[in-house]
């Protein structure tokens, strides 16, 4: 999609400059956009009413939003259905469709019993850790002629498209015929419901159920307090807040805000407000890139973008700081491109002193900008004549810890052990939550790495079991065993004295995934007196730094 059509459909206004703001790349026949005037739709509570899908998940059962001090919160029904869902307790005399004046509101979830059961059932195609390799699988499926949809209901799913495939006799015939022409993943995902969610608004002691409004503030500020199984949370936002319904059946709580105002939410959380300030304005063109290009991660729930490390960290304005601001101001408007197009602007926390292929970690078409680089400031390391595909010679690397971007980082180098029986129970939930046939395995009896990429991150893992074999491919190592916090490792096996397999110790280097920029590897660069342009020429060798216009493609499919 380009970045027009996007803009287009935001109704954004193009300007033909910027003021105050260098504009770099600018061809005689574009005009810039007024990055400002961009709104992004960020889902701030993603699944309100749903129940965990595992003990990991973070359940919001209950919202506080309030107004500043001074202004009104103003909550808009939806007007144009023809049969309202609102009922009102306590207030017969009330117009339901009327907007309502409050400092405060509390939205929780009441289950409604229904009359009858209903099923709700999908196709799902495949199951990923990483909406990367989800998107891949999903051109697969559509080159087959299927239409799907990703959704991330834990994993991020790929979905026969439920409007196509919308009675229980078509999505039966999709699986049946799947299967008699040889794939075996696809599976029918079914429940039956005796009651669903509703939602409840409560106002100074009245209760009114309806599950869409809209929340306003003259003042464009609003505060969210969250109660979930985890936490309880306050946040100040900018713009304003949509409840709505989802793919799954509950609600999401969606904060529309202009992209720069995201970006005072998104900067600290991300490169952290005391960073050195070129690595907080390289960040902020990064963080401000991979928003305008992800606009498609959550279309099935009809939002954007999500507020967590699926997308970027969003917390709202609460934490910003004068020096974040500072640096959001200074690059308004600036992206990273690549042929005209916005870059896949990834980054990590830490490489571990090398950074990685797209292909390394991902399934789909690999990016010319995002390639092993040695994550030093001076030469470390030949990779042309020692690539670390080799086994020895990864070893040989992580033995170095000085000299790189990132030394001294806690990170940087890591090693952790982990019992065969804390292993198996890892996999077993791993394999349960892919419907993996080999789910009751009672022991796994190796580990062995196969294959390795040039850059010394896992392509291939064995896993040997009682039942039988498993194949973990890039990221799906991180998503199987609870140690690795990158794929940059080797394995040592742990005996006991009987000479029997007792665990693995897992030494690797880095945090994330590794690929594009490394956070603390900027700050190394920064302090070494590297400005914002030349620290993301090293991080995407290629790219091009300049202000938004509307040549700009935003994404453009893999062909």
């Amino acid at each position: 999609m380009s970045g027009t059509k996007i803009l287009r459909r935001l109704g954004i206004l193009l300007i033909s400059c910027f003021v105050g703001v260098e504009t770099v790349g600018i061809t005689p026949n574009s005009r810039a956009i007024a990055a400002t005037d961009i709104d992004l739709e960020v889902g701030i509570v993603q699944r309100f009413g749903d129940e965990p899908i595992d003990e990991k998940d973070e359940i919001v059962s209950e919202m506080e939003i309030s107004s500043t001090a001074g202004d009104w919160l103003t909550i808009d029904w939806e007007t144009d259905r023809e049969e309202r869902a609102n009922k009102i307790q306590n207030s017969p005399d009330s117009e339901p469709n009327k907007p309502l004046k409050a400092q405060k509101i509390k939205l929780s979830i009441k289950q409604q019993v229904l009359s009858e059961p209903i099923v709700s059932e999908r196709v799902v195609l495949g199951s990923h850790a990483t909406f990367e390799t989800a998107e891949d699988n999903a051109k697969f499926w559509r080159d087959l002629g299927i239409e799907v949809e990703i959704v991330q209901p834990g994993r991020w799913k790929v979905w026969a498209k439920r409007d196509i495939y919308s009675t229980p006799l078509v999505r039966r015939w999709l699986l049946s015929s799947l299967k008699n022409n040889g794939y075996s993943t696809p599976y029918l995902e079914s429940e039956i419901l005796t009651e669903i969610p509703q939602v409840v608004l409560s106002i100074d002691g009245k209760e009114y159920f309806d599950n869409e409004l809209e929340i306003h503030t003259a003042k464009n500020l609003v505060q969210v307090h969250t109660v979930s199984n985890k936490k309880e949370v306050t946040n100040l936002y900018g713009g304003f807040l949509r409840l709505q319904p989802n793919a799954y059946g509950n609600f999401s709580l969606v904060n529309e805000v202009p992209l720069e105002t995201y970006l005072r939410g998104v900067v600290p959380y991300e490169i952290g407000p005391n960073a050195p300030q070129n690595a907080i304005a390289a960040q902020t063109i990064i963080a401000r890139t991979y928003a305008l290009r992800n606009l498609r991660r959550f279309k099935a729930d009809d939002y954007e973008l999500c507020a967590t490390i699926h997308c970027q960290v969003y917390k709202g304005i609460t934490g910003a700081t004068p020096r974040t601001d500072s640096a959001i101001a200074k690059t308004q408007g600036l992206v990273l491109t690549y042929n005209n197009e916005l870059v896949d602007a990834l980054y990590s926390s830490t490489t571990g002193g090398i950074t990685a292929s797209f292909s390394d970690v991902w399934e789909g078409e690999e990016r010319p900008y995002l390639r092993p680089i040695i994550d030093a400031p001076k030469p470390l390391w030949d990779l042309s004549r020692y690539p670390l595909g080799n086994e020895s010679t990864l070893r040989n690397f992580l033995n170095l810890k000085q000299g790189f971007n990132e030394a001294g980082r806690r990170v940087f180098r890591w090693k952790k052990s982990r019992t065969i029986g804390d292993l198996n129970k890892d996999l077993r939930k791993y394999l349960e939550k892919t419907r993996n046939p080999l789910a009751d395995f009672n022991t796994i009896t190796n580990l062995e790495v196969i294959e390795r990429s040039p850059s010394g991150r896992i392509l291939t893992m064995l896993v040997e079991t009682d039942l039988g074999t498993i194949k973990l491919h890039k990221n799906e190592v991180r998503s199987a065993f609870e140690p690795p916090i990158s794929t940059l490792f080797y394995l040592e096996p742990l005996y006991n004295d009987t000479n029997k397999l007792d665990g693995y110790y897992f030494i690797g280097g880095g945090f994330g995934h590794g690929v594009g920029l490394s956070q603390y590897g900027s700050y190394n660069l920064a302090r070494l007196g590297w400005s914002p342009a030349r620290i993301l020429a090293f991080y995407y060798p290629g790219t091009k730094l300049e202000t938004l216009n509307d040549s700009i493609i935003f994404y453009q499919e893999d062909k």
